[in-house]
């Protein structure tokens, strides 16, 4: 594994993260034994950075993530990341929500407290919630301050309401279908001196190698993804083509070569990528300590230039 540092906080974080989202209903790892198979097999392949959500399965994903951490007693090795959604940011909710995820995490700090979305429905001011945040950085229960799913002008109002602190992370939708964070707000992480966080870094599974036949059909929160809809999979089987076409080359495997394209794009990039099995997670930290040539970085460039994603499906 090789470390990346998170934002400027001096933290040193493996530049593959896990998220575990899929630790809840939508994804279908709902069993603790599961989960904990999972956590094991990232933080043995050098895996220290662990991403969740209050809202991933209503608390289940960080009570699985928690549990699984104290178990098996590496607490202290990791990075722990989760977010609190756009519903829950008045202020005494802030402070409630955060109380509860320390529970359910079974610790007394979060590393990285990230607003999962703004408050789009609620009215609740942007300096409310990011001054609740401060405060608890002052009184040691998160360390550093993230956002997730923000757009640039909104991330640089959220700055402005701190007074000490600086914003350390984006999370952001990224990977080779979906490169729109290129457009502006990579730049703008890089130049802030931010990491970028990149959830769905193998589009949820479309990048995988699996789907180049037919479009597939799940029973999972990807049921209705525009992604995998008719409209854009011969987009998908284009561009996988190539990827195992480079696997090939590299003894790797398609999603390997998906998530290393990232991490050789910026270094200010870390993806987290979500495993459903043991074996998924140790593959996915197998992206990390090697490097795609600038030939096969710029070939998938460019076949990725070439894609139009449409979500108008109906």
């Amino acid at each position: 594994m090789e470390y990346r540092v998170l934002g400027r906080t001096g933290v040193r974080v493996s530049a593959i993260g896990l998220g575990v989202w899929q630790f809840s209903e939508s994804w279908g790892v709902t069993r603790y034994e599961d989960a904990v198979k999972i956590v094991r097999a990232a933080y043995e392949s050098g895996v220290n950075l662990y991403d969740t959500a209050i809202v991933y399965g209503n608390g289940m994903s960080e009570e699985y993530l928690g549990r699984a951490l104290e178990e098996l007693g590496i607490r202290d090795e990791v990075i722990i990341a989760t977010k609190i959604p756009g519903q829950m940011l008045a202020e005494h909710d802030v402070f409630k929500a955060t109380e509860r995820s320390l529970r359910r995490l079974r610790v007394d700090t979060v590393d990285l407290m990230q607003v999962h979305w703004p408050p789009l429905w609620h009215n609740i001011p942007t300096c409310e919630y990011m001054r609740a945040l401060e405060r608890l950085v002052f009184m040691g229960k998160v360390r550093f301050i993230g956002l997730s799913d923000f757009p640039r002008e909104l991330a640089e109002a959220a700055q402005s309401c701190l007074a000490r602190e600086e914003i350390a992370s984006m999370q952001l939708r990224y990977n080779l279908l979906e490169r729109e964070v290129e457009k502006e707000l990579l730049p703008y992480v890089e130049g802030r001196g931010m990491s970028l966080l990149a959830w769905s870094p193998l589009a949820k599974g479309a990048l995988t190698g699996k789907y180049i036949e037919k479009p597939p059909r799940f029973d999972d929160v990807r049921a209705s993804d525009p992604l995998f809809h008719e409209a854009n999979f011969p987009a998908i089987v284009e561009l996988n083509k190539l990827l195992i076409k480079i696997a090939e080359k590299y003894s790797k495997t398609p999603a390997q070569i998906a998530l290393n394209w990232l991490i050789t794009n910026s270094s200010a990039v870390i993806p987290i990528p979500g495993a459903k099995t043991p074996q998924q997670a140790s593959q996915n930290a197998g992206a990390a300590g090697w490097r795609l040539s600038f030939e096969d970085w710029l070939a998938l460039k460019e076949a990725s230039d070439k894609i139009r994603i449409t979500r108008v499906t109906y």
